[in-house]
């Protein structure tokens, strides 16, 4: 007698993760960029040298499981029966928003260890902070270099452009050109 064998899955129970954008990504920082963002204090330049240079890594957006459906078991304990996953999202006194952003797994899991990382590049974020109704970005927040970016930055970083800094010091915006367009 053979084992019963279990049916093949149908096209519709198939689901397909797309590739990641960072291959051989292990969480770690990128030590530049920590020091760039200690710099950002300092003065303008160093703050817009920072925000080009997280223009060009991978930072983690962090996700927590919030419960939308209460179960009980037959002993009486109660349970998250479902739950969604949702983007962080700070709020002032005020009723002012920010999303939180991380540059390594240390200080997100530092910030909060059930938080799950979601790897994603600044500009990414930021759309991500503005369609949530964020007036800011805290990139390392409680860490010992955090840096905001809000206002126009944030603006035109949620528009897909990338902040540059030019071989003259000065700093402009880029984006990628359509296809078909040179």
């Amino acid at each position: 007698m053979t084992e019963p064998q279990p049916p093949e899955p149908t096209a519709h129970h198939q689901r397909t993760l797309a590739d990641t954008p960072f291959p051989g990504d292990d969480g770690q920082p990128d030590r530049q960029i920590r020091g760039l963002l200690a710099a950002a204090a300092v003065d303008s330049t160093s703050y817009l040298r920072a925000i080009a240079a997280l223009c060009t890594v991978r930072l983690l957006v962090p996700v927590i499981a919030t419960p939308t459906e209460d179960g009980t078991t037959a002993g009486g304990m109660r349970f998250d029966k479902e739950a969604e996953m949702a983007v962080v999202l700070l709020e002032t006194a005020d009723g002012r928003k920010a999303m939180v952003a991380f540059t390594g797994l240390d200080t997100l899991t530092t910030w909060n260890a059930q938080a799950r990382p979601v790897p994603v590049t600044l500009d990414v974020a930021a759309g991500s902070a503005r369609q949530d109704g964020a007036e800011a970005l805290l990139v390392d927040v409680g860490g010992p270099h955090p840096v905001a970016i809000d206002g126009p930055i944030l603006a035109e970083l949620a528009a897909g452009h990338r902040l540059v800094e030019l071989p003259d010091g000065q700093f402009g915006w880029a984006q990628q050109a359509e296809p078909g367009e040179e």
